[in-house]
């Protein structure tokens, strides 16, 4: 590594700290219905919406109402969005006379968007016209990421309310996280991102001979108005097949570093909005410490691994699979901000990484979305640790465990449990049924552990709801279109309706004042204990499958072996 790239690492890191208390701030008072800068020109748009959909502003919603609400969005989305795909031959705005979908590939697009990840087994530029990308998958890239945000809120609800019923109104929220939060700032980054060369075009592709007199068509489209919200929004599904590597989504050295840090803006900024909406700023604080904490070792190992002389070439720092623009440390970099935020972007390909850097790209999403993680989805999934951890501490001294007041029992750990397990149980079990399944076996680009890898890295990204692809795995097939819609189904639902469940039971219970006896959650202590109960968790839940891939294919590097 060279001086600048250390220089850019701390830069990141410091830019992110500095953004995240005004972006919290803002969003705490969005959320409490406290009027904003923005309200006064957006106001209008929040009242029309709410006219034209039918819906009461002033509902409170207990947590089942809320839960059915963000089920018929969702299911009535994918219908929708479904539709476009295998339509899109019949629809406006497709200059290159794009044929319809076939249904397996929309379905799974259709769930891979709604859930916020993005998945794409095809590639962009020849399969979905400019209205499909526009008014299907952008449309989603923001209700995606403004239901991920509306759940946090909601949980956050049940945690500061008392002996209450109510966690909040689903659409309200959706349509304030939409509306303030994601729109303004997607506006001002698409015209930044336009500046720094990204296309934003309704014209068709353009037809170029190159030096060698060969025909080439060069794909255009409103390309940086998706990628804004992609980003923002930790949605990452690429406007063109090459994602952030192409040079029309992602072209200068400033675009990579803003759009990595858009990745994590607002997953960071919950941290404090929750800090602010429960009054307990100093433990927001420590939840954003434990996940920067684990970003930074995690990244460190990455680049540690990609740096560590390859034995089998002799060389260390390998340019293969990674766009001469950015360079090693770019590519490793961005590909850990992507897999722990759940964004699932790339600008390199995770198939050419060193088998160690691969693997913790796996390990990002595999501990469940919570460092930073998607928009929303990474604050509640934290959470489910938090309360895991409080749980096992408050077993250790035996004292019934406690949460900023509100006692922990049986019926919220039964909910935490099953949402962690959840996502956990469809990587596992799919990539093991795809291990002895010759329709998925037929995909592998490789063979032994690095083939391994590519199913398990699948199953890894649909479940967190990452999007991010291993490269090398022909998905685009019947069998993982309808498998890993699947599991990106489970791993959004299963985990948030327990959230919702747990939220709704929180925000019943009656506030125990603090006593001595009580286990501080703001404390050094405790950001330790969390990040030890996380590293457990993920360790006895995903090593065996680690070993058969990354971990083996590291010792087999080190003699010598490829695969």
């Amino acid at each position: 590594m060279h001086i600048n790239d250390y220089v850019q690492f701390i830069l990141f890191v410091i830019v992110l700290i500095a953004i995240t208390p005004p972006l919290g701030r803002y969003m705490a008072k969005v959320f409490t219905d406290q009027k904003t800068w923005l309200h006064k020109p957006l106001g209008w748009l929040e009242k029309l919406t709410y006219k034209f959909s039918g819906i009461n502003p002033h509902e409170d919603m207990s947590w089942k109402t809320y839960a059915a609400a963000f089920m018929v969005f969702h299911l009535l989305a994918i219908v929708v969005l479904v539709a476009i795909q295998m339509t899109q031959a019949w629809l406006p705005l497709n200059p290159q006379n794009l044929p319809n979908v076939v249904w397996h590939s929309a379905l799974n697009t259709a769930v891979s968007f709604i859930t916020n990840t993005n998945w794409q087994g095809y590639s962009g530029e020849v399969t979905m016209s400019y209205f499909s990308q526009m008014m299907g998958l952008a449309v989603q890239n923001f209700l995606s990421a403004a239901c991920g945000i509306a759940v946090a809120v909601a949980l956050i609800r049940g945690i500061s309310r008392k002996n209450a019923k109510a966690i909040g109104n689903f659409w309200v929220d959706t349509a304030r996280a939409a509306i303030y939060v994601l729109l303004p700032i997607c506006i001002v980054f698409t015209i930044v991102l336009v500046g720094q060369g990204v296309v934003q075009t309704f014209a068709p592709y353009v037809e170029a001979i190159t030096l060698e007199g060969v025909k080439q068509i060069i794909p255009l489209g409103p390309a940086a108005s998706q990628i804004a919200i992609k980003m923002l929004g930790t949605n990452g599904g690429g406007f063109f097949n090459a994602n952030a590597t192409h040079p029309f989504e992602n072209p200068t050295a400033l675009s990579n570093f803003l759009q990595m840090l858009s990745i994590f803006a607002i997953g960071a900024a919950l941290t404090y909005t929750y800090g602010s909406m429960t009054n307990q700023r100093k433990h927001g604080w420590i939840i954003f410490g434990a996940m920067l904490s684990l970003f930074i070792v995690f990244t460190s190992l990455s680049l540690t691994s990609e740096y560590t002389t390859n034995p089998v070439f002799n060389q260390s720092g390998m340019m293969e699979g990674k766009e001469t623009r950015f360079g090693v440390f770019n590519s490793v970099f961005f590909s850990s901000v992507t897999t722990s935020a759940s964004c699932g972007a790339v600008n390199a390909m995770h198939s050419s990484l060193s088998p160690l850097s691969g693997g913790v790209a796996m390990v990002n999403m595999m501990l469940g979305e919570i460092i930073f993680g998607g928009v929303g989805a990474g604050f509640y999934g934290m959470m489910l640790f938090i309360l895991l951890t409080v749980f096992i501490a408050g077993l250790m001294v035996g004292r019934t465990p406690e949460y900023l007041g509100k006692k922990i029992e049986a019926k919220e750990m039964t909910m935490v449990i099953l949402a962690i397990l959840a996502p956990c149980a469809m990587i596992l079990l799919g990539t093991g049924i795809s291990a002895i399944t010759p329709a998925a076996l037929s995909s592998l680009a490789n063979k032994g552990p690095h083939g391994f890898s590519e199913m398990l890295y699948a199953f890894t990204s649909g479940a967190a709801n990452n999007g991010s692809a291993f490269a090398g795995l022909s998905a685009n097939t019947q069998y993982y279109n309808l498998m890993l819609a699947l599991a990106m189904f489970v791993g959004r639902f299963a985990i948030i309706i327990p959230i919702l469940a747990v939220a709704g039971s929180l925000a019943q219970k009656k506030y125990s004042p603090p006593s001595s006896g009580t286990f501080e959650t703001d404390t050094t202590l405790f950001a330790i204990l969390l990040v030890g109960v996380i590293i457990i968790v993920g360790a006895l839940t995903f090593l065996p499958a680690l070993s058969l891939g990354p971990i083996v294919e590291h010792i087999m590097m080190i003699k010598g072996q490829t695969f």
